[in-house]
């Protein structure tokens, strides 16, 4: 899969947030985005280190069959975290890594899923939305914890594929999703060229038996499984 990043990579602070400013209003939280997508890949990146900025990152990309859920093909690179630890710029220590991996895959994805966020960011505009603009391929973010934002968790009922708004500052950001009966929710959030409804309805298609959904279990296995040196 050919992958062209149209920009260079920040090494400070405010470069970062001025790249993200810049790319910020290419993000499509619209979609509607793939109603019956044939691929979906799942990403993550596992570290090996001491939480520095020179940590090394593995980086996995599986992509599966929405309909069998069975893998077709992964990828994976090794590379370094060279910017800083900062809340909010993350994408600027694993983007580079995820990117160069999903650059080694044949086939190319129909929907991206990344463990991690899009809308639901400080500046609303998270991995899934950086990764999205730069690929053009619609990309949701799905994360284990929140990281802005806030629900009721009256809202939220104990059985599969109830949710609750995610809200930060009065705007909807995302959603916490219950993905299996009485286990924590997810939260999803809209990275590009979808919305938020579909994005919820793949994710949780992609859960049949698990909290989290196949693309993301598989990703993340992969990741720590791979070597980081």
């Amino acid at each position: 899969m050919r992958i062209e990043v149209p920009h260079a990579w920040p090494q400070d602070e405010a470069g970062a947030l001025a790249l993200q400013d810049e790319l910020r209003p290419r993000a499509d939280h619209v979609g509607p985005g793939p109603q019956s997508p044939r691929l979906i890949a799942g990403l993550d990146v596992a570290y090996a280190g001491s939480g520095g900025a020179a940590d090394a990152v593995v980086a996995a990309v599986v992509v599966i069959d929405a309909r069998t859920l069975a893998p077709v093909e992964q990828a994976t690179a090794v590379g370094r975290a060279s910017f800083p630890y900062v809340p909010g710029l993350f994408a600027f220590r694993e983007l580079p890594v995820l990117i160069e991996a999903l650059g080694r895959i044949r086939t190319t994805p129909d929907l991206l899923l990344c463990d991690g966020h899009g809308l639901a960011h400080p500046r609303r505009f998270g991995l899934a939305c950086h990764l999205g603009v730069i690929t053009g391929i619609a990309t949701a973010g799905v994360a284990k914890t929140p990281f802005v934002g806030t629900y009721d968790p009256r809202d939220l009922a104990a059985v599969r594929g109830s949710y609750a708004p995610l809200t930060d500052g009065g705007e909807t950001v995302g959603r916490a999703l219950r993905t299996q009966d009485g286990v924590k929710p997810v939260y999803v959030s809209t990275g590009h060229r979808i919305d938020l409804d579909t994005a919820c309805r793949h994710v949780l298609a992609l859960a049949p038996k698990y909290r989290l959904p196949e693309t993301t279990r598989l990703a993340d296995r992969l990741s720590r499984d791979v070597p980081a040196s």
